[in-house]
């Protein structure tokens, strides 16, 4: 009798435990099993930074929100230099720089290149320049070239449109053409748009801006005889160009859906989704 009553309480402990495994819950944002046993993702991946990247990143988290529909990744505007800092203050899931990181940065820091863009040069519709020579671009930035007359077009002084500092576009203009800390511009604005309508409304004006971004309203000039595009960008025939960075911080584990956006964005299915956007994606 004492034998059959142990057996039984051992029967029922063995019951009480499995339904007490089956009890936990998933950590908030982490996923949660679906009844096949899959792993659905929910939670916020929340992006921060290049202006630049507005039309690869929105893309991207549209194509990336349908599939994952409890996901939501939110973008904020804030330039390179803000994406990168909040990347390492922790204020932002994945922060988004138009540029490489610099030594310094890739102490803190781990940058993820999921595409390439050419940084276009743009002049106003009414300008006859149709090609620049890298140096030539350099001279103008600078200073050194002042008047369109000294390049094949009217006589009339040049008025350089740039964007501010800390710019990831900013930063690789003035390092492809060298004009580091010595461009002398007519404006500094904080945004693509805000450039391209610069030049766009001012007959002498130059400037520079996403390949992406570049629409009818401006004239895109040729770089050493290369025309700007999606083809002459990944063949490195066009000079004028730079990545599209994810930074996050190094040495910490991201969170499962955070983690599934950046290898959403380096997967060679989803290239298409970048090109549609106006850059090049580096997916194998």
């Amino acid at each position: 009798m004492k034998k059959i009553l142990a057996i039984a309480l051992s029967a029922l402990l063995a019951v009480s435990m499995a339904a007490c495994s089956d009890s936990g819950a998933p950590a908030e944002g982490s996923g949660e099993s679906s009844p096949s046993g899959a792993t659905q993702l929910s939670g916020k991946v929340s992006t921060n930074g290049s202006t630049s990247m507005e039309k690869v990143i929105g893309a991207l988290s549209e194509a990336f929100m349908q599939q994952n529909g409890s996901v939501d990744v939110t973008y904020d505007p804030t330039g390179s230099g803000s994406g990168i800092t909040a990347a390492k203050e922790g204020t932002a899931d994945i922060g988004l720089s138009s540029r490489a990181l610099k030594d310094e940065e890739t102490a803190d820091l781990e940058g993820t290149t999921v595409a390439l863009d050419g940084i276009a040069i743009i002049v106003n519709k009414a300008n006859g320049v149709k090609d620049l020579s890298l140096e030539q671009i350099s001279k103008i930035a600078t200073g050194e070239i002042s008047n369109w007359k000294d390049v094949g077009g009217a006589d009339a002084p040049i008025v350089m449109i740039g964007r501010e500092a800390g710019s990831g576009t900013r930063d690789g203009f003035e390092s492809i053409t060298g004009t580091s800390e010595k461009c002398v511009y007519a404006q500094e604005l904080t945004a693509t748009g805000a450039v391209i309508a610069a030049v766009e409304s001012n007959e002498n004006a130059i400037g520079y801006a996403s390949l992406s971004s570049v629409k009818d309203s401006v004239n895109m000039v040729t770089v050493d005889g290369v025309t700007p595009s999606e083809a002459t960008v990944l063949d490195g025939t066009y000079k004028v160009q730079r990545p599209f960075v994810m930074v996050t911080k190094k040495g910490e584990t991201l969170r499962p859906e955070v983690q599934a956006f950046i290898d959403f964005a380096l997967d060679p299915a989803n290239a298409e989704i970048i090109a549609g956007a106006g850059a090049v994606s580096v997916a194998k």
